[in-house]
């Protein structure tokens, strides 16, 4: 039963969580038809549930990329903007990307003249993080 309850309970969440239990559930459930303890049942389904949530969970979602879909804001970094205002050494000028003006300052505390394409390499608060695209 709760083999069901927690594959059910995955698949409506997609956070790679519950199904560690599903698994350490259906482990669980073969060691009760082979006649062992409920002690043992218990002491498998837990201890097979935590090792798995915390040594393959995070390889898991590495891999699937769960809960890394970019975004509004984050969509943006790789994108190529146009510098609308100046950016000088230690000071943020504005950059237009898609239509929309942002601060923004350089990567490399470099200054980057209007009208030169920069590409977005990071976001810290509301401020982009620019470095000049060369050609």
């Amino acid at each position: 039963m709760l083999i069901i309850v927690f594959v059910v309970i995955e698949a409506l969440t997609l956070g790679l969580t519950t199904i560690w239990f599903a698994i350490g559930a259906l482990v669980s459930f073969l060691f009760a038809w082979m006649g062992f303890s409920w002690a043992v049942q218990l002491f498998v389904f837990f201890g097979l549930s935590i090792v798995l949530l915390c040594f393959t969970g995070p390889i898991a979602r590495k891999y699937l990329k769960i809960g890394a879909t970019k975004t509004n804001i984050y969509a943006l970094i790789g994108e190529v903007g146009c510098v609308v205002k100046r950016i000088e050494p230690f000071k943020p000028g504005q950059v237009d990307v898609n239509g929309q003006i942002w601060a923004a300052k350089a990567l490399d505390n470099m200054e980057i003249q209007v009208d030169e394409n920069v590409i977005i390499m990071n976001i810290e608060g509301v401020k982009l993080i620019v470095q000049r695209r060369d050609g």
